[in-house]
């Protein structure tokens, strides 16, 4: 669960905040002029949130990035009359090349 603290609330209290984070398992987000800034989180949290960054194998963050891609492509067809040139014969070309780089260093 997320709790919300303003700059100074955490400035009069900040031991108190730590522990709710700590001991406590919140979640504790620090706003500024009604905008969140940053959060505290637990120790527990933290190790969490860096382990699931390092699960993410080449494979996924390759399949994130052609999503990325796909919607790329469908935001700027949309923009655009002309139709989009098909980039399968250029993906092609740099699949062999990086196969051709990598068969090298064996």
């Amino acid at each position: 669960m997320l709790f919300e603290v303003s700059v100074s609330e955490l400035k009069r209290d900040l031991s108190g905040i730590i522990n709710q984070a700590a001991y406590g398992k919140r979640r504790i987000v620090i706003g500024s002029r009604g905008k969140p800034k940053a959060a505290v989180i637990s120790m527990e949290d933290l190790q969490l949130l860096e382990s699931f960054g390092q699960e993410h194998s080449v494979r996924t963050r390759r399949m994130l990035a052609l999503e990325a891609a796909r919607t790329v492509r469908a935001e700027t067809a949309a923009r655009t009359a002309d139709p989009l040139p098909d980039s399968t014969e250029d993906l092609q070309a740099l699949r062999e090349i990086r196969t051709d780089e990598l068969s090298s260093l064996h």
